[in-house]
């Protein structure tokens, strides 16, 4: 499973949504990287690994994490997933293969028409992403088409990097796994939650509060599968924190997997409410390796 690691420290690793790579991470991979190890993984048929054969589902994605992380004696990591690699995070804290677990608008929880309308938003998504290909480094490389564009996705779109943005549009394009992982995410199970009796690690989940493809409604089932974990909310922040609310989503994280973090009385005054119930940046040391 092709892979980037970078940082020092106790290892934390990084799991992307559908159509991502480990690059999806860039806007926080520094500031994590300064605290920990961080391992940021492309998953099958992502990135630069390769698709699995037969099956794609979350159920043989989690497996191959599974056997990634055994394979580098990482099991009982802690783990960080965004959309359906938050959903990927909670599969995995479910079957006790991590520790802390932080769980970033996951999907799995839709109910009803939300089914429906997450299958034709991002389906139709993906057809004008594919079809503006050609265009791509023009909509990307202005603020203006940046709007346009991920809007869907982000609640600052024109705030967001134009390397970010291209990278990921291509991944969204280019990624075998993408249309048949969909199928498998809109027809297939619901995220199943904790067993009766079950302890996994500590899970924190966060949600964009201006989220547009899981919608904020989602995150109370959430709670109610996974009774032990704890909701973070993100202001002003669509389905990504860590593009629209990085520095708040770093604290997040390293708050939530065992860090101690410091913030000034200024930035603490705006940090949101929790409840209960391209490369890495210019001087981060990092290596690829497969």
């Amino acid at each position: 499973m092709h892979h980037l690691s970078t940082g020092v420290g106790k290892p934390l690793l990084l799991i992307h949504g559908l159509g991502g790579s480990w690059r999806s991470w860039t806007p926080v991979l520094a500031p994590l990287a300064a605290r920990r190890q961080v391992i940021a993984i492309d998953l099958p048929g992502f990135g630069e690994t390769p698709p699995l054969p037969g099956e794609v589902s979350i159920a043989t994605l989690a497996d191959a994490t599974c056997d990634f992380l055994a394979a580098r004696r990482l099991i009982g990591v802690d783990a960080v997933g965004s959309s359906m690699g938050a959903r990927l995070v909670l599969e995995l804290a479910r079957r006790g293969a991590i520790g802390a677990a932080v769980s970033l608008d996951p999907g799995g929880f839709w109910q009803g028409w939300e089914r429906s309308f997450f299958h034709r938003s991002i389906g139709l998504s993906i057809k004008l992403v594919r079809l503006l290909q050609p265009v791509m480094p023009w909509i990307t490389g202005n603020a203006f088409g940046r709007t346009l564009l991920l809007s869907q996705l982000s609640a600052r779109p024109w705030a967001l990097p134009a390397n970010l943005a291209i990278t990921e549009m291509r991944g969204y394009a280019q990624s075998p796994s993408f249309d048949p992982l969909l199928r498998s995410l809109v027809f297939g199970p619901e995220q199943r939650g904790a067993a009766a009796g079950a302890a996994p690690g500590p899970i924190t989940i966060g949600w964009g509060r201006q989220d547009r493809v899981c919608l904020p409604r989602q995150a109370e089932r959430a709670l109610q599968r996974f009774p032990g974990a704890r909701l973070h909310w993100f202001e002003r922040c669509g389905h990504f924190p860590h593009w629209d609310q990085p520095e708040q989503a770093v604290r997040m994280i390293l708050e939530a997997t065992g860090e101690t973090v410091r913030e000034p009385a200024a930035a603490a005054s705006r940090s949101s409410t929790t409840t209960q119930a391209a490369m890495p940046h210019e001087g981060v040391s990092a290596w690829v390796m497969n």
